[in-house]
């Protein structure tokens, strides 16, 4: 049985319909192996006898001049609420690090979780014999997340501490969710990289194959340049502070070759399940702890994560991660805002495709709000479009500015720890936010140097590890357009209008070989 039809459970996210689709667009499978790509909204039963009530309603107006609603975000950018600044934060790392465990506990600490629900959680994972998943089942919410005791898509919640107002992506671990991790980790300004201390299992996950190199890698390719590392499950080490050292001295030089910078680089050794320096470093589970560490907490170095600038002056942009039912009329979709604004009552672009939709609602962190600004993670309830144009991958505009639509392009690229060289005609994954599609390195223009960024070679024959270079890249046919099908072309952006839409990675045999900007579109 496929997500979209699944009758259990479903991750807790902002939006309060009932869930289409979610994730990135690469198929996960379940049971009979249904491929999400091969559904339409039709299929889905969206529609209720409700809807034909509510077919008529009348669309809300917008209420501000865009000027307007861009003077208000700027005066609201810098003391949301009471004054706390609003994050995004994917938490990476490889498969049972203890990523949704450390979570679940950090929500619990921070008052985020009723002791009942905490009761239940505990209860239904003893049950299950997983009694040790009890933390990580405020995450993952699934049946057969539960079942199998991994993340296997985003989960998305929302914490405060005392200085910020925190949106968590918790990213799956496992190397076959890598889709899913994209998509979460494209909406993120920050990530908790969360590592495993016990003995081999932190060298598992950063050997060749493991999961933590390839995370660091593909957030830091996403515009990612703060990185907090949370050493856990220290106590299964007896909280020894060479093991923890050891860790530190290892990922600290991979980090700065990833590029990161060592200034907004930190780590914290914590104990998720005892929630050991999550909040305080006080009490008996942290007595071994307090003998050699005096540093800040998890809480506190959250609380120094920085917000990147917001384009509130741009076109708005808005990458459609999920597709949920309305809770009336319309149909409900999350992503994050990417540029621009957004407000109730704009008429907004579908690309691709020809249809408008108008904004009936807009929620944020479970809140209603008369608008959003660039940066934010939004539910929007649309009305007037027909459901079936609206999808995973899709992307929000205004009608007078859209996104261009592409088949055929250049980008600049750094190519990774490859086995095989890129040649041209070397077929690839494309992955563009939570779309991913099949392309073709049509043409290598140029080798660069990776430093300065000038010209090397023309027209190399290969491309190697550790190059970069100038490519053309083409979209080829998915297997929905069969084998005489042409490309579907994708909303994209050159990386000089729009970062965070100009922003590609590349992917080949189950591995990321590549990531680049997009430099100019031509077809």
């Amino acid at each position: 049985m496929s997500r979209a039809t699944s009758p259990v459970p479903v991750k807790k996210r902002s939006g309060k319909g009932n869930p289409i689709a979610s994730g990135a667009s690469t198929p996960i499978r379940f049971g009979g192996g249904t491929d999400q790509r091969q559904l339409d909204m039709s299929a889905l039963n969206i529609y209720s006898p409700d809807d034909e009530e509510n077919a008529y309603e009348e669309p809300p107006k917008m209420t501000l001049a865009r000027e307007k609603v861009v003077e208000e975000a700027k005066k609201a950018l810098d003391a949301r609420g009471d004054g706390k600044k609003g994050v995004s934060l994917v938490v990476i790392g490889h498969v049972d690090a203890g990523k949704s465990t450390l979570m679940g506990r950090l929500l619990y600490e921070l008052g985020m979780v009723e002791e009942k629900k905490r009761i239940a959680n505990e209860r239904g994972s003893s049950k299950m014999g997983k009694g040790s998943f009890s933390w990580a089942w405020e995450l993952d919410g699934t049946t057969e997340e539960r079942e199998r005791g991994i993340t296997m898509d985003i989960a998305q919640q929302f914490l405060a501490t005392p200085q910020r107002l925190i949106t968590i992506l918790d990213a799956p671990g496992h190397r076959d969710f890598i889709p899913n991790m994209i998509s979460g980790a494209s909406q993120a300004d920050c990530a908790l990289l969360v590592v495993d201390a016990a003995t081999g299992e932190f060298e598992a996950g950063f050997d060749r194959g493991g999961q933590t190199r390839e995370h660091l890698v593909l957030v830091r390719s996403l515009g990612v340049s703060q990185v907090i590392v949370a050493v856990n499950k220290l106590d299964q080490v007896q909280w020894d502070k060479d093991r923890y050292d050891d860790i530190c001295d290892l990922l600290r030089p991979f980090l700065l070759q990833s590029g990161f910078h060592p200034s907004k680089t930190k780590f914290v050794p914590v104990g998720a399940m005892e929630g050991v320096n999550l909040i305080t470093s006080e009490g008996d589970t942290a007595t071994e702890l307090n003998k050699w560490y005096t540093g800040p907490t998890l809480v506190d170095l959250l609380d120094k994560l920085e917000p990147p600038a917001r384009d509130l002056n741009s076109p708005l942009r808005l990458p459609i991660s999920n597709v949920f039912k309305g809770q009336s009329s319309g149909i409900a979709v999350s992503g994050r805002v990417c540029g621009g604004v957004i407000q109730v009552g704009e008429r907004v672009r579908v690309l691709p495709g020809d249809e408008t939709a108008i904004v009936k609602s807009i929620e944020v962190e479970d809140d209603s709000q008369p608008w959003a600004a660039a940066g934010t993670s939004v539910t929007l309830n649309l009305v007037s479009i027909d459901p079936a144009q609206v999808n995973i991958g899709s992307v929000l505009c205004p009608v007078t500015d859209t996104i261009p639509l592409a088949t055929v392009f250049s980008a600049k690229i750094i190519v990774f720890d490859i086995q095989v060289p890129i040649m041209a005609g070397t077929s690839v994954e494309l992955f563009h936010h939570s779309r991913d599609v099949p392309a073709t390195i049509s043409k290598l223009v140029a080798s660069l140097d990776r430093a300065t960024g000038t010209v090397i070679k023309q027209s190399p024959r290969v491309l190697t590890k550790g190059g970069s270079a100038e490519v053309q890249i083409t979209l080829r046919a998915s297997g929905i357009s069969g084998p005489s099908g042409t490309a579907r072309s994708i909303p994209l952006e050159p990386f000089a209008a729009n970062k965070d839409m100009g922003r590609i990675l590349l992917r080949r045999g189950g591995e990321t070989i590549g990531a680049g900007i997009v430099l100019k579109i031509i077809a």
